[in-house]
């Protein structure tokens, strides 16, 4: 895991019950979670998957993604985002929209004071799920037994953004 502190929030960073706005990065489809809470003890207030026309150009999907997660920042106010490290892919082009978009992530979170903390796929597998082999089925099984989800279908990218909220929190203890 690794972070990006601003003095001030150093200390407040992981406290007993905090604010987490999580994300599955992407540029197509990029899973947001709002989630609040203490280690096991979380509340799902908000989830979607912000979906970007394939049609559109980089630059646009780009400003659109973060129009949204500007919106969520201003609506919920997150002692912390989190969000999913990247890992390398066979399509080069995808990894670097991808990883375009993670630079945006940083930078808002860093310019609204807000800090920032990532978690490698392997570490969340096994937040969620004690194994850290586990399927996307298995981590989505899991999601369901964590936290109360809206009656509502959701891709994985949205569960993929819950398990990083819960990740933080359950990580949360460790770094006081």
């Amino acid at each position: 895991m690794s972070a990006f502190f601003s003095p001030k929030l150093r200390a407040s960073l992981y406290n007993e019950h905090m604010k987490v706005l999580a994300i599955d990065p992407g540029f197509g489809r990029c899973g947001v979670a709002m989630i609040e809470g203490a280690g096991a003890q979380a509340v799902l207030h908000y989830s979607s998957c912000i979906e970007t026309p394939s049609k559109s150009v980089f630059s646009e999907r780009l400003l659109f993604v973060a129009n949204e997660l500007l919106r969520l920042i201003d609506t919920y106010s997150p002692d912390t985002i989190a969000i999913e490290e990247i890992y390398f892919t066979n399509n080069a082009k995808t990894a670097i929209h991808v990883a375009e978009i993670r630079g945006m992530l940083i930078y808002l979170a860093a310019s609204h004071d807000i800090p920032l903390v990532e978690h490698n796929p392997l570490a969340i597998k096994i937040a969620i799920t004690g194994y850290g082999r586990a399927t996307k089925e298995q981590v989505t099984k899991m999601v369901e037994k964590l936290v109360v989800l809206p009656k509502k279908k959701m891709l994985d990218d949205e569960y993929d953004a819950i398990a990083v909220g819960l990740t933080a929190l359950a990580s949360a203890g460790y770094h006081k």
